[in-house]
């Protein structure tokens, strides 16, 4: 048994960009317009799971009630928690951090931004979603929408890419990928689909 996961990436929201994983910003007319063309001549999908940050989840509610599929909120696939540095560009933070920044753009998983989430524990907790989201929709096509940072750990899982690699996996707004994924003898892996339709 397998599941066929298209992974949504949110579209633009209104504060822009820079770090804002548990800020819960709104998506733009732009944002909005991003989404509705990745998905056109796409699915069909059997349902629709969301992170539950507005950016996600109120695209994945139109969509949902739209094409009447079943659709869930799933905490555990929201974004990384970047604690101090939320709300902050990078441009920012070059200019008094830009040491702190340099280490987290080389190693996320040795260096955490001040009272943020460890990406070991973001990686715990996103894997754990999706066997949860995997083992509740056997054999269904499901359309995931979720934010940059999660679609970038399932791809880099997915592609056998080292963990400091992690972020130089390129995920832009209202991007569409495609996974399989399923369990091996109670192990969960993850594949890349070379198409998400």
């Amino acid at each position: 048994m397998s599941v066929h996961l298209d992974l949504l990436r949110h579209g633009e929201t209104e504060f822009g960009g820079g770090f804002r994983g548990r800020l819960d910003d709104e998506l733009t007319a732009i944002g909005w317009q991003q989404m509705r063309a990745a998905i056109v001549d796409r699915g069909p999908w059997d349902r629709v799971v969301s992170s539950p940050l507005r950016r996600c989840a109120a695209f994945a509610t139109e969509l949902a009630g739209q094409q009447q599929l079943p659709m869930r909120l799933e905490p555990d696939l929201r974004e990384l928690d970047f604690g101090d540095w939320e709300g902050c560009s990078a441009a920012d933070l070059m200019f008094d951090q830009s040491e702190a920044l340099g280490r987290f753009w080389s190693d996320p998983y040795g260096f955490t931004p001040p009272g943020g989430e460890p990406l070991l524990a973001f990686e715990a907790r996103v894997l754990q979603g999706l066997e949860r989201l995997t083992d509740s929709c056997p054999d269904e096509r499901v359309l995931l929408v979720t934010h940059g940072g999660v679609m970038r750990l399932l791809l880099a899982h997915a592609r056998g890419l080292p963990r400091e690699q992690l972020l130089q996996v390129e995920v832009g707004h209202g991007d569409l990928f495609g996974l399989r994924t399923g369990f091996n003898d109670a192990t969960l892996w993850l594949e890349e689909r070379c198409s998400p339709f």
